[in-house]
């Protein structure tokens, strides 16, 4: 039987979501990628901690026109992946309004949600200290931060390993 799982992948526009997501569904890097209109679906099945798993991944626009579906997209997720890029402190800035999605009335965070920093090849680029970017994942309840590069690979099997593994646990699978 397979265990599936709704994983939101969600940020400001220009972060690399898609190219993220594409990175890990191919092991290609697309440099032009197109802007994405509301979300893209994509389903991947895999083994992990000998159970099989099936991810449905919602890689969804971050230009602030499409906030107003973000709600129907976010309904019934085990999990999500909040990016920022890691070159672009204002990627950062509207963390509360996208984590406010996943929030229940006491404010708790009803879903796992790991934060991302994208980018980390363009080192020189940084804005953001990784450190400082640890600290806003802790003060909004997110449970761990990883950084990471599409064009180079790194991190990126990782991070959906960990997410997975999350949400396996909350499930009671593992």
């Amino acid at each position: 039987m397979t265990n599936k799982f709704k994983l939101c992948i969600f940020g400001d526009s220009g972060v690399g979501k898609t190219t993220f997501t594409r990175k890990y569904l191919t092991g290609v890097f697309e440099e032009n990628t197109k802007t994405t209109i509301g979300a893209d679906l994509a389903v991947k099945y895999f083994e992990q901690e000998g159970k099989s798993v099936g991810l449905q991944i919602w890689d969804f626009a971050g230009e602030e026109h499409y906030k107003v579906l973000f709600p129907s997209f976010v309904q019934d997720a085990k999990g999500g992946i909040y990016m920022f890029d890691i070159t672009d402190t204002n990627s950062l800035k509207k963390i509360k309004d996208w984590l406010s999605f996943f929030q229940n009335k006491d404010h708790d965070l009803w879903a796992p949600i790991l934060m991302v920093g994208t980018k980390i090849d363009l080192y020189e680029n940084r804005e953001v200290d990784a450190e400082d970017a640890l600290d806003i994942a802790r003060s909004n309840g997110l449970l761990g931060y990883i950084e990471c590069s599409s064009k180079t690979g790194e991190n990126v099997e990782e991070i959906f390993s960990a997410i997975t593994k999350i949400m396996m646990q909350k499930a009671g699978l593992i």
